[in-house]
């Protein structure tokens, strides 16, 4: 299998649990591969077989700015039911970073792989 990625995605979106986070919005930074079969679109030279990665970005963009959560856990969740039922993937690993959240750490965040449902 083959992996299309995008990666250090930036997005500044409201998130957070805290009062203060709900206030102003602070950066995210995604880094998504996805699995796939490039074979098609390389023979063909067709972006129309391919996994599109700047579709891919848009499409998380305009989730992750739409309607603010308060957890990575419940965006990442999100993000990877929506890659999967609307791109071709069979799975996906998404890490999520969120450089703002404690002043002592460069950065924390959340990582998930999931598959896509049979």
């Amino acid at each position: 299998m083959d992996k299309v990625f995008i990666s250090q995605l930036h997005v500044d979106t409201i998130i957070g649990v805290y009062d203060f986070e709900k206030e102003t919005k602070q950066s995210l930074y995604f880094d998504i591969e996805m699995l796939c079969d490039i074979k098609p679109a390389a023979k063909t030279d067709d972006i129309a077989l391919a996994l599109d990665y700047a579709k891919v970005s848009e499409r998380v963009i305009a989730h992750t700015t739409a309607k603010p959560v308060e957890l990575l856990e419940t965006l990442v969740e999100q993000l990877a039911a929506i890659i999967l039922t609307e791109f071709a993937t069979i799975q996906v690993t998404i890490r999520v970073s969120k450089p703002a959240a404690v002043a002592q750490a460069r950065t924390v965040g959340v990582e998930i792989t999931r598959l896509k449902a049979r």
